[in-house]
Formats: structure tokens, C-alpha cells, sequence
């Protein structure tokens, strides 16, 4: 029996949002570096945060004052330093985090993924970016095409989808067929609807593609915008579309769990459904309007 310890971490926002984004990167951060510290004492393999991690959820806003949170990957000071605690406690560290470009305006919705070495083994940028009421993410972020990438971290092959991307079965297969065992989802995603399939959608992607999954959401509320309270929830959901643990509902929260990756295969081998794909039908899927 092979064991994976995974971690997850979630949180509320630690400053007000009338501060400056340098200000609430500062105390996000130290409010997350005593749960880091206790995920490496507990021997946590793969740690991931929430979405845009060191900041509030700041889309239900059309403010260009939240362009000045994004910050490079990997030459920025989170990945930095991520990388620094990485290396110390021998884990890999998943960074989700409002990515800067060398272009001025054009930014990401970005997870850099560190190996156990502290190595920056690359980035996985948002492919799918909503725009409804709440959430005008397309007036912050720029669409990614990262192509499914799967990272050959120290313990794992690691896959990152990160919140509404959630929603679209076509990437968690194609992380799947990429070789991913275990896809972390950080997420930032208020009650209502969203609720409901919280519980439904990650246990029913695990299932169909044979993987373990760490969904990541944060708790509370962020003003002035109130769209919603953050349900928190994070869990560990298996191949067999298990629920192995899910940490409060409200309550800053580091969650572990081991998961047997021996089920990766035992599963797939057992419902084989990549096997029994039919690509050369699928073009429907593929065709533009």
C-alpha cells in the first residue's frame, strides 16, 4: 500500500480590504505560515491553498487597485518563499496565486507547483474564467492554455484545476489522461447552488477518471461586497468517490489525510473507462460555433 499525506488549507481574509494589496499579502501570509509549520511537523507530502491565496476574492469588484496584488511566478516573493519552506520541510506546495506577465494588463489566475527539493517545477493557469454577477473574473483575469499539465512532483504525479474550472469534465480528463493520481481544485465559492454541487461534482470527477481529489474553499465573508458567505468544506474525496475527510465550515482550518494511491490503479483497472473511450465520436465536442 502506497501513502500519499495531503494537506489543505483554509482561511478567512486577515485584513480589511481598504488596506493595500501589499498589506493583506503580508498578513495572509503569516496568518498561513503556522499551518504550514504544522503541516511539515505532521509530515504533510503535498500541501495547496485556496484560490488566490493572499488576497480576498476580490471579483465581485471591477477595481483596478487588485492589479497591484499579482505578482511574477517564480521570480515573485511568494513563490519565493514558498519554495524556501518547501525545501525545509521536504514537501511539495502548491501556490495559487494573482499572476503578473511581463506585459502590463495582462495577468492570471495561476497555481505554481514546487517539488519536495524546492524546485518550481512550473504553473497551471485558470482556463475557464466566469463573468456573471459576483464574479467578473474576465476584468481580472486573462483565460489560460497551460495544455493539462501534470507535474512529476517527489510522491505523486500532480494535476491543479482551480474553482469554476471545476465545473467543465473536459480538463479533469485531460489531467487524468496526462497521468495526474491526485488533482487539487483551490477555490474561493459562496453558498447557495454552489453548495449543493460542492459535494457532487469533484466526488463524481474522481470516480470517472480514477483519481484522488483536495478541494480547497475559504470561510467567511469579504466586505464591502458580502456576495456570500465562503463555505469552506475542504475535503479529500477518493477514486471511489469517497468523502475520506472534510475539514468546518467555518473555522480557519489545516486538514490531513493519507490516501492510498494504490486505489488510482485498483480502479481504473477495474471500471476501465479510458479503455472504453470513443474519441473518433467525440469531435462534437471540439467543433466551434
Amino acid at each position: 500500500m502506497t501513502m500519499l499525506r495531503g494537506g489543505l488549507i483554509q482561511m478567512a481574509l486577515k485584513a480589511s480590504t481598504e488596506e493595500s494589496p501589499q498589506a493583506i499579502t503580508k498578513a495572509m501570509i503569516e496568518a498561513h505560515l503556522p499551518l504550514i509549520h504544522e503541516a511539515g511537523k505532521q509530515g504533510v507530502q503535498v500541501l495547496c491553498f485556496q484560490e488566490v491565496f493572499t488576497q480576498p476574492y476580490f471579483c465581485p469588484s471591477q477595481d483596478t487597485k487588485w492589479y497591484d496584488a499579482a505578482e511574477p511566478i517564480p521570480d515573485g516573493p511568494t513563490t519565493k518563499l514558498m519554495q524556501e519552506l518547501a525545501a525545509k520541510y521536504q514537501m511539495v506546495i502548491v501556490v495559487p496565486i494573482y499572476e503578473s506577465t511581463g506585459v502590463t494588463g495582462v495577468y492570471y489566475n495561476t497555481a505554481a507547483v514546487i517539488d519536495a527539493d524546492g524546485t518550481y517545477l512550473g504553473k497551471y493557469r485558470k482556463t475557464h474564467i466566469p463573468q456573471v454577477a459576483g464574479f467578473w473574473e474576465k476584468f481580472f483575469f486573462k483565460p489560460g492554455s497551460s495544455a493539462w499539465p501534470v507535474f512529476n512532483t517527489r510522491y505523486c504525479k500532480l494535476g491543479v484545476y482551480i474553482c469554476y474550472d471545476r465545473h467543465f469534465p473536459e480538463g479533469w480528463r485531460a489531467l487524468a489522461l496526462n497521468g495526474a493520481e491526485y488533482i487539487v481544485n483551490p477555490s474561493a465559492t459562496v453558498a447557495g447552488l454552489s453548495e449543493h454541487l460542492w459535494k457532487l461534482e469533484q466526488p463524481a470527477s474522481a470516480v470517472a477518471n480514477g483519481c484522488w481529489i483536495g478541494a480547497i474553499n475559504r470561510v467567511g465573508t469579504e466586505a464591502p461586497w458580502n456576495i456570500g458567505e465562503f463555505y469552506g468544506q475542504s475535503y479529500f474525496v477518493s477514486p471511489k468517490g469517497e468523502i475520506e475527510k472534510i475539514a468546518s465550515r467555518d473555522q480557519d482550518e489545516l486538514i490531513v489525510h493519507d490516501m492510498d494511491m494504490g486505489l488510482v490503479k485498483e480502479i481504473r483497472n477495474r471500471w476501465q473507462f479510458f479503455r472504453d473511450r470513443r474519441p473518433e465520436l467525440y469531435g462534437i465536442l471540439t467543433d466551434s460555433e
